[in-house]
């Protein structure tokens, strides 16, 4: 992206907040559908990385991943925007058991698409567009054990940037398996806000101590930006996927989508050309070693 290209970009958003397409809710609002329960919206925060007391699920029959095949679906959706988003879209989510999603637009298409597939989802809300929630969601074929949000504002544009951390039991009775959901800031003169962001998710994350995966549009443009994820990537004792090919959008040489993961074995990874959105998805296929017990290294 050339700078011309980015303050024409930020010049755009600031002229639709200024004519109102675009309102901020006033603290993390997160909004969940279940398939039995319906529509849900709470105000849900992580909090100093205590996670507990934010949208508990009851357990049910189908209230557990197969810990033995867990196939999940990173994706910057761009909104939705394209003409052969929506047939892209439903083929992909077809035999995934977890939906990563970044820019979900919650119009029609896609509650459609998530309720004939049988998604169980919640969307962290960053801003309303035209009054239809938008911002990351998390969507998989069992129901969250729990949910919670954050996020951060963009230092230039005050819209947020947001994040999701979901849980979801393991048929193997072992800990829950933590999915953190980021789209990362991105319009910045510097690392500061930045660093700020993927700390706080960090410390959401810390302290659980089963399998993660952190997947999203990080947004890594400059080699400091990565620099930054890495050392989160250390701290959190996680996994990068090296991948056989190179879909993944880069800007300045450098990917902005990334899937890292913890107390797992990888099966399989692929990124995928498309042209339905900016991005390209990634694809990825995990299990759970037997009795893996897993936690961070401090």
């Amino acid at each position: 992206m050339s700078k011309r290209s980015l303050v024409f970009l930020v010049f755009l958003l600031l002229v639709f907040v200024i004519n109102g397409c675009v309102s901020i809710p006033g603290q993390v609002q997160l909004v969940a559908m279940d398939v039995d329960m319906g529509l849900m919206q709470v105000q849900a925060s992580c909090i100093n990385g205590d996670r507990s007391g934010h949208i508990k699920v009851s357990a049910s029959s189908n209230a557990e991943l197969d810990a033995d095949h867990i196939s999940l679906l990173n994706w910057n959706i761009y909104k939705g925007q394209r003409d052969n988003w929506a047939r892209d879209f439903s083929q992909l989510i077809q035999r995934q058991d977890i939906l990563v999603l970044q820019e979900a637009l919650l119009e029609k298409e896609l509650s459609q698409a998530l309720h004939k597939q049988l998604f169980n989802w919640s969307m962290n809300t960053a801003f309303y567009y035209d009054d239809v929630e938008a911002g990351v969601l998390t969507a998989a074929k069992v129901r969250a054990v729990r949910s919670c949000g954050l996020r951060a504002a963009e230092p230039l544009i005050k819209i947020p940037k947001t994040m999701l951390l979901s849980e979801y039991a393991l048929s193997n009775g072992a800990q829950n398996l933590l999915v953190a959901n980021i789209h990362g800031i991105n319009f910045t003169l510097g690392t500061e806000a930045y660093e700020q962001q993927i700390s706080s998710l960090t410390h959401a994350i810390i302290n659980h101590k089963g399998p993660v995966v952190v997947a999203g549009d990080f947004n890594t443009w400059s080699d400091n930006r990565m620099a930054i994820v890495d050392r989160m990537v250390a701290l959190l004792s996680l996994k990068a996927i090296t991948y056989k090919n190179h879909n993944r959008l880069t800007i300045f040489g450098n990917p902005l989508d990334h899937v890292f993961y913890r107390g797992l074995e990888l099966i399989k990874e692929e990124s995928l050309n498309v042209t339905s959105s900016d991005h390209n998805p990634i694809r990825v296929t995990f299990r759970v070693p037997s009795a893996q017990l897993v936690g961070v290294k401090l």
